[in-house]
């Protein structure tokens, strides 16, 4: 699993959708939708319509990865937080029931707004 506890995980940045691993594509259950994809050095995260995959690529290789679902049905609290003048990353925090607090950091050039709108449109 991510730990989503540690401050240097590494800042995710956006990358166009039809780039997302095809590892992800099994895991989607029936009428579940990828919508944005996000990647860092080599671990990444995909949200869709029902959930957000984190997935931790462990090993040399890279080939074990850790594939964690987080469902947007268990979230009871959100957060986003903007880059700022002397703070580069964007923050996103989900607070899940059963789980605690969930962390993702992003690059300052992530649109935060329009993930509080999809994380919105799924919890609220």
């Amino acid at each position: 699993m991510i730990d989503f506890q540690n401050a240097s995980y590494v800042k995710l940045s956006q990358e166009p959708i039809d780039r997302m691993p095809q590892d992800i594509h099994p895991l989607l259950v029936q009428g579940e939708q990828p919508y944005v994809y996000y990647r860092g050095m080599r671990d990444y995260i995909v949200f869709t319509n029902k959930r957000i995959i984190a997935v931790n690529v462990q090993g040399i290789t890279g080939k074990k990865k850790d594939f964690t679902s987080l469902p947007f049905s268990k979230v009871v609290s959100f957060s986003v937080e903007t880059s700022g003048t002397f703070d580069m990353d964007a923050e996103l925090d989900l607070w899940f029931s059963g789980l605690g607090k969930v962390r993702f950091e992003f690059s300052g050039r992530t649109d935060v707004a329009y993930l509080n709108k999809l994380v919105a449109s799924y919890v609220l």
